[in-house]
């Protein structure tokens, strides 16, 4: 309670303390003599007294005191251009630069991203780019996985399942969204491993305290996926062939309707694999030795094929209308599974199959000092788990009869989940003056679970409801020209539960919960940056957040996944402490840091267990777990070709529950939590040469190594040292080249994943492919 008085006293004196002169807003856009905006063009009035930077989109803002100003504006490639301006009231003045033929020799402009200032906010964030990355054939779990502080855990090969782990929180504690908007709206089978890469401008990784904006109720952090919005006609274009069977296809592009300010933005992504990699050290019975041995085999039901659509359409920039736009989405999903949640348990049969239909609007508008954005979605969701073979399978591919299916040993299934989404997001904004902003935001997220079985008929079918009505306030202060940044947010959330379901309660819980409920918790926080220098700045955050249990975790999934209706909310007080700068040296070098502290202290974490007879999960709550740790990056560039990025995460995860619900000691006390990296780090390298065999071509030679130290598979109380299972310590070696010529319009690139083909594992020591082999085509045509 001290606390909240005395941020309410710091709050109301300094509203207060703004300064009494008179300021106005000079805005506007930088375009080409062609109308094209002009990106991250570098504004300086009054000999860098003031600057200012523009977006994507070329549009600039500065907020300046009354008076008289020079300014002269710069970007790569374009001429220098001056001009003066006597400021006496809010001004809109719109810039045409001309393109330099002369390159300057031993000059280089350095503008910042929208993604390098997000980084340099208050709160603690990660900005990833994409665009060096396009022309690879990655996808964006494996752009995500070389960041500082962040690990993406795979269950195997492409379209697998995968848990994502951010300072020390597990995958669950992550949400996602698209442009601000939940990822899931697009449906179940829509991952970061299958979105189309050339509709990504950059992915946001917010650590531990998320913005309000996000109208998230994230524990252990959030990522949001910002898609390319150029203002020119263009089509992108991309097919990429791998080992082990892989193909993917991309197409996206946009068209202006001459005559009108309608705009159509269509894409298009498929992805296939057979997934028949090698699996190192399995055991399959010898007729020869007649006994079990250790031996390499093929995978063979591991067929993973996804498909995405999506046709968008709106105006921009009219005159009762900043944005607005319609869009129609499927997607489409077909999986075979190969094994349970260990790899122990070999299935031949059983298979998933999810289809998904969107559709949304979305309306922003900004009328001076107030801005409002609003979303509606809705989505039809349905997916289907056959598992119809009584067989039990081995890894060399052979099988004997059962008694029961192949997943838990019961009848025969057909397991249908229809789950219908409705999601409604409203923000607004309000400015006060140039030093103070008031922003709320309102997210309702419904979602159904109705599910049945074609085939068993003891199976009782139910349909269940999850709402959540998340609301926040937040106040932002910004002080001495912007050094000084801070954020105050409460956020309230609401769950209401209809749960109908009440078949296998001693699995379940459903015999031990309300079934009709409704709940609010609240949360609040505060994230600050004070900037000393370019050099040297600092930041801190705090937040007492709440994460209401994801569907999969509640109810299961219909395949690997147990229902578990009792899980509780988790809730956890988050701090972060940071460190960064930027340091530009003689004419061409620049060396960027950052490094990041954190602490977790969380109540009902919940945890994945896995029962080994069956090979099945459910999500369990453990009473309290603390989490402390640290992260680190450091990047260097020298002339616009090399490119050194070097980072390192360490933290300590620990069961804080002394005592079991029948009051003895807890043998887990104090223990590791175990099956999650707690060390690891990441060394990328990459180098460009320039007009190597005709003008504007770029040869592109890039190296990654990523080091994993091996962890606990169980709680390390658990056995004895010699038997205790372990996922062991992992050095993972990469290797591309890109080709692009003719002005980035055409670009090929080769890459070998894994090099030197070492046993790679990941959640529950599932293994991943070993030394696979790409080769991607690009197209980009404006």
């Amino acid at each position: 309670m001290k606390n909240w008085i005395l941020i309410s006293v710091l709050f109301i004196s300094c509203l207060h303390l703004q300064a009494a002169e008179s300021v106005y807003t000079l805005s506007g856009k930088v375009t080409d003599i062609s109308g094209e905006p002009v990106s991250f063009a570098t504004l300086s009035f009054n000999d860098a007294e003031f600057a200012a930077t523009s977006d994507v989109d070329g549009l600039f803002e500065i907020k300046l005191e009354k008076g008289k100003y020079s300014c002269k504006v710069s970007a790569i490639s374009y001429r220098t251009y001056g001009f003066t301006i006597d400021l006496t009231k809010d001004t809109a003045f719109n810039i045409e630069m001309e393109e330099d033929a002369v390159q300057l020799q031993g000059v280089d402009v350095y503008g910042k991203s929208v993604g390098k200032q997000l980084e340099e906010g208050a709160f603690s964030v990660s900005a990833v780019e994409i665009a060096s990355n396009l022309n690879n054939m990655v996808t964006l779990n494996d752009l995500v996985d070389r960041t500082a502080g962040v690990k993406v855990r795979r269950e195997g090969g492409a379209g697998s399942d995968f848990d994502l782990t951010i300072n020390g929180m597990s995958g669950n504690s992550i949400r996602y969204f698209i442009d601000g908007v939940p990822l899931e709206t697009k449906g179940t089978g829509l991952t970061l491993d299958n979105i189309p890469l050339n509709t990504v401008e950059r992915v946001e990784l917010y650590k531990g305290v998320v913005p309000s904006f996000l109208g998230s109720d994230a524990l252990g952090g959030a990522v949001n996926i910002v898609t390319r919005k150029k203002r020119r006609n263009f089509m992108d274009a991309s097919y990429g062939i791998g080992s082990f069977h892989t193909h993917s296809g991309d197409i996206t592009g946009q068209y202006q309707i001459p005559g009108t300010a309608i705009v159509v933005q269509p894409a298009f992504s498929v992805n296939y694999s057979k997934n028949d990699y090698m699996m190192k050290g399995v055991e399959v019975w010898s007729e020869e030795q007649d006994r079990y041995v250790f031996t390499n085999k093929r995978r063979f039901h591991d067929d993973y094929f996804s498909l995405f659509s999506q046709m968008e359409a709106g105006v921009s920039d009219v005159r009762w209308a900043d944005k607005l736009s319609v869009c129609v989405s499927y997607n489409k999903l077909d999986k075979e599974i190969q094994t349970g949640a260990m790899q122990n348990k070999v299935y031949g049969e059983a298979s998933r199959r999810s289809r998904s239909f969107n559709v949304s609007a979305r309306y922003n508008k900004r009328w001076d000092k107030v801005a409002v954005r609003l979303a509606l979605s809705h989505t039809w969701d349905r997916s289907e788990t056959v598992d119809t073979a009584y067989r039990k399978y081995s890894w060399d591919g052979t099988w004997m009869p059962s008694s029961g299916n192949e997943m838990n040993n019961r009848a025969r299934t057909i397991r249908v989940y229809k789950r219908p989404l409705t999601v409604f997001n409203a923000g607004g904004e309000y400015e006060l003056d140039e030093h103070n902003n008031f922003a709320f935001n309102y997210m309702f997220n419904r979602l159904g679970n109705d599910r049945f079985d074609k085939l068993d008929k003891h199976f009782e079918p139910s349909d269940d409801v999850v709402t959540k009505h998340i609301l926040s306030l937040t106040y932002s202060q910004s002080l001495f020209n912007g050094k000084w940044q801070t954020s105050y947010f409460v956020k309230s959330y609401i769950n209401s539960l209809s749960i109908k379901q009440k078949d296998d309660f001693t699995i379940t819980g459903s015999d031990r919960i309300d079934r009709d409920n409704t709940k609010s918790y609240w949360g609040a926080g505060v994230g600050s940056r004070y900037s000393l220098c370019e050099l040297f700045a600092v930041k801190g955050s705090y937040e007492h957040s709440v994460r209401l249990p994801l569907s999969r975790e509640l109810l299961g999934n219909g395949t690997t996944v147990y229902p578990n209706l009792a899980l509780s909310p988790e809730t956890s007080n988050n701090y972060n402490l940071g460190v960064f700068g930027t340091c530009c040296f003689g004419e061409v070098n620049q060396l960027s840091y950052e490094a990041n502290g954190f602490i977790r202290y969380m109540q009902n974490y919940i945890r994945a267990t896995v029962s080994e007879r069956e090979g099945m999960m459910q999500y369990v709550n453990e009473p309290a777990i603390y989490i402390k740790g640290f992260d680190v990056e450091v990047s260097y560039f020298w002339n616009s070709s090399l490119q050194l990025t070097v980072n390192g995460s360490w933290s300590d995860a620990r069961d804080l529950k002394k005592f079991k619900t029948d009051g003895n000691p807890s043998a887990t006390y104090k223990n590791r939590v175990p099956n999650r990296p707690w060390f690891f780090g990441n060394l990328d390298a990459s180098y460009t040469f320039r007009d190597l065999f005709m003008k504007t071509d770029r040869l592109r030679i890039g190296a990654e190594y990523q080091y994993i130290h091996w962890y606990y598979l169980n709680w390390e109380a658990y056995g004895a040292v010699s038997s205790k299972a372990r996922i062991p310590t992992q050095n993972i070696t990469n290797l591309s080249l890109s080709y692009s010529w003719h002005g980035d319009r055409y670009n090929l690139s080769v890459e070998c994943n894994n090099v030197f083909d070492c046993l790679a594992y990941d959640n529950y020591m599932l293994q991943k492919p070993g030394r696979a082999f790409g080769a991607k085509f690009r197209i980009f045509i404006n």
